[in-house]
């Protein structure tokens, strides 16, 4: 930054020239790319290690033999893949679709519900449901990520030394263990990090691949897109089962998407175009040239491509971007459960937000420790990375043609772009995407079921949370009743009350209705206070909201009659404090002072049981019952005295 120094009424000034900002701006968003290098793009950088490996494994049931045609075709499969896929479907096209700055397929779900409407409600139905799906399988994958990363670097001991080989999975399962731990510490912390790891990673990956390629330079022929025509033409049965691998090149796009709430859309192509992409290629391209120069290389390519002397530290700096992969993943996962909450697909959980610049930057506990408990029992399911590859390619062929199909639905209806341009889009990247699903369904007794039973059962919790939700804000709806009607029957006496002494403030949903633990105040005890605060939060997309614009205040009733609603607004990276903002009240619009120091504070919660209604089935019934535990505290979330709140109890069948 340039400064010119000058006066200001006799003293010195220092005065930033405008002209410079851009220059600062720019410094800023290269910070943030590197920061997105740790943490988005550990999956996608990492696939190296076991792609070509998976593709030539001699123990899959389908193996690809090693063959110059072969490793010219599927290097070139390799290339263009990563090419449609992540560079234009998410890169150039999905990331472009975002929810206020937030990315991934449960923000597109939103989109396609709110720019859908009035074109087929039963269409926006199917493809909403369809996008909750791809966010289960998305789970699947955070899931599984971690596990077959970790455990793929792991394994590169045995290249150098074999006898190390029982070490692989107890040393995994650490790595893992301390992975998770640190996640409370926020994304940020870990961008900063990792990010020049993985710049490192990507320098050391590209200069290994350049090497490899200096034995063979012929391998370069690769990257014409006529090899990989030409082996699924010629060899389509072949090339159609080495798909199912070949998949394993383009996992982490969905985490692109899903993560873009942390860095931006513009920090994340910066890196994906710069460095990532190129350096990948190249790796790819040095492992061909090493297979074609010895097929024995197939067995694991990519450590036998550095040099003796530094395997063992590449496989240390492997198992670092290993566990960077899994970050991305996991940083995702947090994404798309926030996501899910808003619209009701998830109860509402805690969550800690870690950056007071980006809102995006989160941490969810409960996710958190599912993930590790699900992690740890893959990798000692399966204990190698090559049994799970079998089930990874899955999750991620399903999640991302249901976003290309979502996204183009999204571009007809928010963008109007015509039928032809939209279906001359979509087709062929559709037809990408099914062919690398079908060939993973190949797999399904391999362990492709492994994801889509993970996807089958979150898809459940979630739909059957949406639709028991709906039930119990309709009969809850119905109970509570007009607010204003009821504030109007109140002023006139009926039901007749006892007026108490002091200030009582009941926490509700919006001013539409009722709190129940009011009404039940009013009609089975017969006792109003003398103060009424009806009070809302909400949560604005912004770290802070000033103090002026905190609280907004309307008197309901008829004069005099002391009873006002109140909605306070806070900031994302805020923590509520419900007494502390009353306080601000100014006293002229409640008709006087409100007590605080003893008012009592009243919550309306709901006591669900199974009943007699065919609302769901009994067993959706318990699951919706079970998953209601899992929603954040609200006294403790609201900042509420526990020795002067109310929690009043109300029993509700579904």
């Amino acid at each position: 930054m340039v400064g010119v120094q000058g006066t200001v009424g006799g003293g010195p000034a220092f005065v930033v020239r405008r002209s410079d900002e851009p220059a600062v701006r720019d410094t800023a968003r290269w910070g943030l790319a590197v920061g997105a290098l740790g943490v988005v793009f550990g999956d996608i950088g990492t696939s190296p290690i076991y792609t070509l490996k998976s593709v030539f494994d001699p123990g899959d049931s389908h193996p690809t033999r090693v063959s110059t045609d072969a490793v010219f075709g599927v290097v070139s499969l390799v290339f263009w893949s990563v090419t449609i896929i992540v560079t234009v479907t998410y890169v150039l096209l999905a990331m472009r679709a975002d929810n206020d700055g937030e990315g991934g397929i449960m923000a597109l779900i939103t989109l396609v519900r709110r720019w859908g409407a009035g074109r087929g409600r039963r269409l926006v139905a199917a493809l909403a449901a369809l996008g909750i799906f791809g966010a289960a399988l998305f789970f699947g994958d955070s899931m599984i990520t971690p596990a077959i990363s970790v455990l793929s670097a792991v394994e590169g001991v045995q290249v150098v030394q074999p006898s190390l080989r029982p070490f692989v999975v107890p040393v995994t399962a650490v790595i893992i263990v301390a992975l998770f731990l640190v996640q409370q510490r926020g994304t940020g912390v870990v961008g900063r990090l990792f990010g020049p790891v993985m710049i490192v990673w990507f320098a050391t990956i590209g200069a290994c691949g350049i090497a490899g390629i200096a034995r063979r330079p012929g391998i370069l022929a690769a990257l014409s897109p006529v090899y990989a025509l030409r082996f699924l033409a010629g060899h389509f049965g072949t090339a159609f089962f080495a798909l199912a691998a070949i998949v394993l090149a383009v996992t982490g796009a969905e985490a692109l998407y899903a993560d873009m709430g942390h860095f931006g859309r513009r920090s994340i192509t910066r890196a994906w175009l710069v460095l990532v992409f190129p350096a990948c290629t190249l790796s790819y391209l040095g492992q061909g040239a090493l297979i074609l120069d010895d097929p024995a290389h197939a067995a694991s390519p990519f450590f036998l491509l550095a040099p003796v002397w530094a395997r063992l530290p590449v496989v240390l700096l492997a198992t670092l971007a290993t566990v960077i992969a899994a970050q991305a993943v996991i940083t995702g996962a947090y994404s798309v459960a926030s996501q899910a909450a808003r619209p009701g697909y998830l109860p509402r959980l805690r969550i800690t937000h870690t950056s007071a610049s980006r809102p995006g930057r989160i941490y969810v506990p409960w996710v958190n420790w599912l993930l590790l408990v699900s992690v740890l029992a893959l990798v000692f399911a399966f204990r190698s990375s090559s049994a799970l590859s079998y089930a990874f390619g899955m999750a991620v062929t399903g999640t991302i043609t249901i976003t290309t199909l979502l996204f183009f639905f999204l571009a007809r209806a928010r963008w109007n772009l015509p039928w032809w341009l939209t279906l001359a889009g979509a087709a062929p990247l559709l037809a990408v995407d099914l062919l690398f699903f079908a060939a993973n369904i190949t797999k399904f007794t391999h362990g492709a079921w492994v994801p889509l039973l993970i996807g089958a059962g979150i898809f459940v919790v979630m739909t059957t949370w949406q639709r028991g939700r709906e039930i119990v804000t309709a009969e809850r709806i119905a109970r509570e009743g007009p607010l204003h009607r009821f504030v109007d029957r109140l002023a006139a006496g009926t039901p007749p009350t006892v007026s108490v002494p002091g200030t009582a403030v009941f926490l509700d949903r919006d001013k539409r209705t009722a709190p129940l633990a009011l009404r039940a105040n009013v009609e089975h005890n017969h006792v109003r206070h003398e103060h009424i605060v009806i009070l809302a939060l909400e949560v604005e997309p912004v770290p802070r909201v000033p103090a002026t614009e905190r609280l907004v205040v309307e008197h309901l009733g008829p004069a005099h009659d002391r009873i006002a609603h109140v909605t306070l607004h806070y900031g994302y990276l805020e923590t509520p404090d419900v007494p502390q903002a009353l306080a601000a009240v100014d006293p002229a619009a409640t008709d006087g002072p409100l007590d605080l120091d003893s008012a009592s504070y009243f919550l309306s919660t709901i006591e669900l049981s199974p009943g007699p209604a065919r609302t769901m089935m009994r067993w959706r019934k318990r699951l919706f019952i079970a998953t209601s535990y899992l929603a954040a505290d609200a006294a403790g979330y609201f900042g509420l005295p526990r020795e002067r709140t109310v929690v009043l109890a109300y029993q509700l069948q579904v």
